[in-house]
């Protein structure tokens, strides 16, 4: 029979009495190997409990099929110790962490009510069902646990179960939560794999939440699981960088399009930041380009400082470029002429800075904008005293 203790979020089975030991006074007749585990057991047992095993063994040609390899079966050998239990009779501990696992595996296993009643898979469905899949941290305590489960979990539909149930929960959280801070929902949600968190926000979507609670996810997620630069500059491993793009691209991939940025509310800030990391990690070019899209429309919000850590003149000059193309407001384009004055006034310093660049900075701002030429002219004099110590530096050489 079956005992829920939901408090403690666990299944505990207990079979009848007369299974309730190992049937130590009867010798084994076959040994499964799981990996580098091996099992002595009974087929009497194994056969009463699984299809598949059943299978193997009428199938086989061998007269005494004494050895059967079930390596591939879903959790390794702890899980299938909990199975071949199981199969004994002997208690076996269903929770949030392992249900998945002994899911997959009695479903690998065929350990179905076809084969008999009260069957493991209609404990394990059972349980994810009216316990795990009830709350919010049940279901992602799951999700997470699908991850060295794949493709399987995915097969026998766990990971979909998942993500529809935090999708729902994660909504109905937003718009009223149960617990404090009220953003705990997306502080939970930083504890999934990127892909895992892909599939929830596109989930969440057709349920038609506020667009901030969507950006509220996206940008807590991003702070948790994307580092600063000084730490991807100090962590110089190729491995962890490709591991940052990839997070990066599936992150950029989920926010809105250029038409509905503004509705979504993603900060300027957050948005140049990570421009600045897809600059510095090279990402693609589909990814920056999108968020040079996204940040191109609300220029007149950016300060001199979000220009400045783009590090990436060229980024700037396509971004102003978009704006001034579109933008049919002159106090906004005046205003937008301003900030890009004085980030050519700040760039003018660098003496790496070539003419090219310089110019195609200072050429951005249509004649019939730029309200007084001071600022341009103070940048322009700057610039070229950079260049002549630059060339008495290379003389004296």
């Amino acid at each position: 029979m079956a005992t829920y203790a939901n408090n403690t979020n666990k299944l505990s089975l207990a079979m009848p009495t007369t299974y309730q030991h190992w049937c130590e006074d009867i010798q084994t007749d076959i040994l499964v190997q799981v990996g580098q585990s091996k099992f002595p057991l009974h087929k009497i047992m194994l056969v009463a409990k699984s299809n598949y095993i059943k299978r193997l063994i009428l199938e086989s040609e061998e007269h005494d099929f004494g050895m059967l390899d079930l390596s591939n079966v879903p959790g390794g050998a702890d899980i299938f110790d909990k199975l071949a239990r199981f199969c004994y009779g002997v208690k076996v501990d269903i929770t949030v962490n392992n249900v998945a696992a002994l899911h997959c595996a009695a479903k690998y296993l065929e350990m179905t009510e076809e084969c008999c009643e009260h069957n493991l898979v209609s404990h394990t469905h059972g349980f994810l069902t009216q316990v795990a899949l009830t709350s919010l941290t049940g279901a992602i305590t799951v999700l997470n646990s699908c991850e060295g489960l794949l493709p399987v979990a995915q097969q026998v539909n766990i990971v979909n179960q998942c993500v529809e149930a935090v999708s729902v929960k994660a909504c109905e959280e937003a718009d009223s939560p149960s617990l404090s801070p009220p953003n705990w929902w997306a502080e939970e949600l930083t504890n999934l794999n990127i892909t895992f968190f892909q599939k929830i926000i596109t989930s969440m979507k057709p349920h038609n939440p506020n667009p901030l609670t969507i950006a509220s996810a996206i940008q807590i997620y991003a702070k948790r699981s994307l580092p600063d630069i000084k730490s991807l500059i100090s962590n110089n491993s190729l491995t962890s960088k490709h591991k940052q793009k990839e997070i990066l691209n599936s992150i950029v991939a989920l926010l809105p399009a250029e038409t509905q940025i503004q509705q979504a509310s993603f900060p300027i800030n957050f948005l140049c930041s990570l421009l600045r990391l897809a600059n510095f990690l090279q990402n693609n070019y589909d990814c920056k380009k999108k968020l040079e899209k996204l940040i191109s429309p609300c220029l007149e919000h950016v300060t001199v400082d979000d220009l400045l850590i783009l590090c990436d003149v060229e980024s700037v000059r396509r971004m102003v470029i978009r704006f001034m193309e579109r933008e049919k407001n002159k106090l906004v384009m005046v205003r937008v002429a301003k900030t890009v004055d004085a980030y050519l006034h700040e760039i003018s310093k660098d003496a790496g800075l070539s003419i090219l660049q310089f110019n195609g900075i200072a050429s951005l701002v249509p004649k019939n904008v730029r309200e007084v030429d001071d600022d341009l002219y103070g940048a322009i004099d700057i610039y070229l005293q950079s260049l002549q110590r630059i060339n008495m530096g290379s003389a004296h050489q």
